[in-house]
């Protein structure tokens, strides 16, 4: 379904499935893209796309239908912005690179067995279940300081600038990517939490004072974050860009008291005003003057309302506080002890079984065996939600609050626990609207739900044959001026969400209604019945 035409650069997290379900159908479709062509990160490509020969399209863009060759494209849905930007000659190849690339990918994915293997062995030599949690926080060390020297030996002679792929600093932006995406994965426990700042900065990051950052992408040499600032969940800040078979790479900054949104991405040589905010699914336009506001794909200038509340509750915290939230957030460990118990679980489990029966029956018992230890990581993060914070509720609640840590914990649960073993192999499937339900979710009959990610499931309601495609957020809550506000999210009967859309709090999309992949529902948006849209921000597709 996918044709990669030579020379053809396709940057990080670019969706290229081809596939995407609009109510009762299956848009299917193959995905072309031409000789030389560049496909910007978290782009979506609709089925039946075909990029031209040399075309460029823009980070965050949404293509449906052809884009002739040599044009440049951007936006949510694209549009032809003129030619497209040609500076150097197409870099040269080298087999010597490919290798080295292809060895280097070979070695960071093992880099989770060897972290398990140290947790084994810690396990094994104290011999006890109690050990558990001691082997949980060793084997994260071991990643965590295998991913510290290797991100910070790579951003030796790392300096901005435009250099072949096939070359020591691509090599080493790429790498340094990697490992901070397989870092989010495997330390999520450590993110968005009270160490996430000194991570960062371990790292390489310059983090100023009062810094909030939660499951944040970059290249930590390359980026700077100004004292208050607030990076919201999957944002991506300095990221490399592909042309041509080159790399470039250059600084980004985040202003002071500034706030990125939600999924929201700060591209190489930009930067976040002091005070400004770039909002949710949205890209930092290239100068944005201090306290302005932008929202979309192309990034749209909004006039923005402060939130206004108690400052010791939101940007002064006394150490009563911050100790409190320490303490809340110590407890992560819990979720990841649990994984590390169902592994270790599962696998003697298998072994009694082979040793007792033979290696045949061990085989065969293992699909059983996962579904049980999938259905247990399931109930333990839906009891654990219950346990934490009963029945949400509407209304606002500041950043230093104990609701606000409970529920970055119980999150911790779905994501480190119920995640992996449970819902991602689920998706789209009766399971996992049970599960959902199980979490406090509206969920109707006949309802296709791709993704898990309904941030506070008591205030989400899926009508009857509903479809949710993956990779959408129905994002009940924002978090603006450190305030965390919360709202319901409502899908009509037989609406459909498209891949990698997100719809905000107090927005409904009424019934039999279709929103097109990568787009945005506003917050308090209601979305008329039987009606098609798309686009970020939404506006009538046809």
């Amino acid at each position: 379904m996918l044709r990669l035409g030579r020379g053809a650069s396709v940057e990080p997290e670019v969706d290229l499935s081809g596939v995407w379900y609009d109510g009762d159908l299956v848009r299917v479709g193959e995905i072309r893209i031409g000789a030389g062509a560049t496909v910007g990160s978290r782009s979506t490509l609709l089925p039946g796309t075909k990029i031209g020969k040399n075309a460029q399209v823009a980070p965050g863009s949404a293509v449906e239908g052809a884009i002739p060759a040599g044009t440049r494209w951007a936006g949510a849905p694209a549009a032809r912005l003129g030619k497209a930007r040609r500076t150097e000659e197409r870099a040269a190849r080298s087999r010597l690179w490919v290798g080295v690339y292809a060895l280097s990918a070979v070695g960071l994915s093992l880099l989770p067995v060897a972290a398990a293997a140290t947790g084994l062995a810690v396990l094994l030599a104290m011999g006890s279940w109690w050990a558990l949690p001691v082997a949980t926080v060793a084997g994260m060390a071991v990643f965590a300081l295998v991913t510290l020297v290797s991100v910070r030996l790579l951003s030796i002679c790392l300096h901005p600038g435009q250099y072949p792929v096939h070359s020591r600093p691509a090599w080493q932006a790429w790498a340094t990517g990697r490992l901070m995406a397989s870092a989010r994965v495997w330390l999520f426990p450590l993110y968005a939490s009270i160490l996430t700042p000194a991570w960062l900065r371990a790292l390489g990051m310059r983090v100023g004072r009062d810094v909030e950052l939660s499951t944040v992408l970059a290249l930590p040499s390359m980026t700077s974050v100004g004292d208050g600032a607030f990076l919201a969940d999957d944002t991506m800040v300095a990221p490399y860009e592909l042309d041509g078979g080159w790399m470039r790479i250059a600084e980004a900054r985040i202003g002071k008291r500034a706030f990125l949104g939600n999924s929201g991405m700060t591209a190489a040589g930009r930067k976040v005003p002091k005070d400004g905010l770039v909002g949710v699914l949205s890209a930092t336009p290239k100068k944005a003057k201090s306290g302005s506001s932008y929202l979309g794909m192309p990034p749209v200038e909004l006039r923005r309302t402060n939130e206004t509340g108690d400052r010791s509750r939101t940007y002064d915290p006394p150490w009563r506080l911050k100790a409190a939230r320490a303490l809340v957030e110590s407890l992560r460990l819990l979720p990841a002890t649990c994984t590390v118990a169902l592994a270790v679980l599962s696998a003697g489990a298998l072994l009694q079984l082979a040793q007792a029966y033979g290696v045949a029956v061990a085989a065969l018992a293992g699909g059983p065996v996962l579904l049980a230890a999938g259905a247990l990581a399931a109930a333990t993060a839906s009891l654990a939600k219950w346990a934490l914070l009963g029945r949400i509720a509407r209304g606002d609640r500041p950043l230093w609050s104990s609701f606000v840590w409970r529920n970055e914990l119980a999150d911790n649960f779905v994501e480190v626990l119920a995640a992996p073993w449970f819902a991602e192999p689920w998706l789209g499937s009766a399971p996992l609207n049970v599960w959902l339900r199980s979490l406090g979710a509206s969920i109707g009959h006949g309802v296709s739900c791709h993704t898990y990610w309904l941030p506070e499931a008591d205030l989400v309601s899926l009508g009857d044959g509903a479809c949710v495609n993956r990779g959408c957020v129905l994002q009940t809550h924002l978090f603006h001026d450190r305030v965390m506000s919360i709202d319901t999210v409502d899908l009509g009967a037989g609406a459909t969400l498209g891949p990698h859309g997100v719809v905000l709090p107090a927005a409904r999309i009424g019934a039999h209604t279709t929103v097109g992949p990568a787009s945005l529902v506003m917050r308090g948006e209601d979305v008329p019945e039987g009606t098609r849209w798309f686009g970020n921000p939404i506006s009538p597709w046809r």
